[in-house]
């Protein structure tokens, strides 16, 4: 799609000063990426108009500098909400009824000697609080409430026209429920706030689930919180340094661990994609972006300029994209 409209440059990585020639970064007036797009890396496209980046959380790309550039950053919010919610419930019941143990159960042959033990968790009678009650944690909550459960959450504020019991503080959230999902972007405010005293508030028959960012979590707290019985079990999609795992959690057997999967369906992840390039056609045909996380400067009536494309794996559309966003 934007092969069509400009001038495409790919490169494998953010390390624009070294791929290109100082001519070529002048000329380049937009980048979709799905990497990680810092001072340097904007400092060194002095004409840079917009960073469409792929996915919902934005915490790669230094907002800030960007706007301080009178640069726009998108994102592509919405169109992962009930993939990603729906991963998130399959982790959960995972988790709980231990469903990753059961199928290697069958598959070692074991059904044929005696039947797979009772799960000593379940879903019933439980109380899920959900830290973030954003786009996706809303989906996530509809698809509790469906299964019975009563939700409650905390968030920086109330989130407008939700009912749910709101609790300003994580510690007094996590105190009051029994399985806990995380559902909040990464950054400085949120790193490492599910901590050992979080996880302690959650108690033995806790349940800890994380599919929004690795950082959230204290892994080594959490390790220990699984190792000791502080809590019953976790699940994770997101970890601090993907794709590097901690050793300690594979060897967890009440740890289930996903390889950040909750958007990676091919719908899902074309209609991510398909976002970032219409973002970008948006910002330079009609002088404003889809679906901006930045306020939005007054574009030049310039002619279109080359394009970088800047990221890891998997091509679509001419852009390299690496599927571990959402």
């Amino acid at each position: 799609m934007l092969r069509t409209h400009f001038n495409l440059i790919e490169i494998p990585d953010s390390d624009v000063e070294t791929r290109l020639s100082p001519h070529i970064r002048a000329s380049i007036s937009g980048v979709a990426c799905n990497t990680r797009i810092d001072r340097q890396f904007i400092d060194a496209l002095p004409n840079l108009e917009i960073i469409a980046s792929y996915g919902v959380g934005y915490d790669s790309v230094d907002a800030t500098y960007a706007h301080s550039r009178n640069i726009v950053v998108t994102n592509t919010p919405d169109v992962l909400n009930e993939e990603v919610a729906d991963l998130t419930i399959g982790l959960l019941i995972s988790v709980v009824r231990e469903i990753p143990k059961a199928q290697a159960y069958l598959r070692e042959g074991k059904w044929k000697v005696s039947n797979y033990p009772l799960t000593r968790l379940t879903l019933r009678n439980r109380t899920v609080g959900m830290y973030g009650m954003g786009r996706i944690g809303r989906s996530i909550a509809r698809r509790i409430e469906a299964f019975g459960l009563p939700v409650a959450y905390h968030s920086r504020r109330p989130a407008e026209g939700v009912s749910y019991n709101y609790f300003p503080s994580l510690l007094e959230l996590a105190s009051a429920v029994d399985v806990l999902i995380s559902i909040v972007p990464g950054g400085p405010a949120t790193a490492n706030s599910v901590n050992a005293e979080i996880l302690s508030a959650l108690g033995p028959e806790g349940v800890f689930i994380n599919a929004g960012r690795g950082t959230v979590v204290d892994e080594d707290a959490l390790i220990s919180a699984l190792r000791t019985g502080t809590i019953a079990a976790a699940g994770l999609d997101v970890f601090a340094d993907e794709p590097n795992v901690p050793v300690e959690m594979l060897e967890l057997d009440n740890l289930t661990l996903l390889p950040h999967i909750a958007s990676a369906s091919e719908s899902t992840r074309t209609a991510m994609a398909d976002l970032v390039a219409q973002n970008v056609i948006s910002w330079f045909q009609n002088g404003a972006p889809i679906t901006p996380v930045t306020s939005v400067p007054e574009r030049s009536n310039q002619p279109l300029e080359p394009f970088s494309s800047a990221s890891g794996k998997h091509r679509h559309d001419g852009a390299n994209q690496r599927v571990d966003n959402r």
